[in-house]
């Protein structure tokens, strides 16, 4: 089970930090990924965190800005998004898998999803 916390509603420049707290997997080795999607937009993939070699992932829209991390005693992983923009407005999802997928970016790949939490980013 995956539950995402921590979206809402922030102004252009500022910062919101997501929360996935995952329960029910079989090893600790699991990985853990963001993804969003905007309303009219494809669901975007935008990082992850291997947590079998501490890995981490970003695609170029969340280098640089986006920071993901873990707390493996909280079973939790936080994606920590600053300098937010108003194209960050999304849905963002906590996505989980067994093992990292071939294709760490390819959201269909992840068996487990959480339920979403809303991020809006005002201009």
């Amino acid at each position: 089970q995956l539950v995402e916390s921590g979206g809402g509603l922030v102004q252009t420049g500022g910062s919101l930090r997501l929360s996935c707290k995952a329960s029910g997997f079989t090893s600790d080795d699991y990985v853990i990924a963001w993804m969003r999607q905007a309303p009219g937009k494809e669901r975007d993939v935008i990082s992850c965190y291997s947590n079998s070699d501490g890995k981490k992932y970003y695609s170029d829209s969340a280098k640089g800005r986006f920071a993901i991390s873990r707390d493996n005693a909280k079973n939790t992983v936080y994606l920590q998004m600053n300098s937010l923009k108003p194209e960050d407005t999304a849905e963002y999802y906590c996505l989980g898998n067994d093992e990292l997928p071939v294709e760490w970016d390819d959201y269909l790949l992840y068996d487990y999803w959480g339920q979403g939490t809303q991020v809006t980013v005002s201009s």
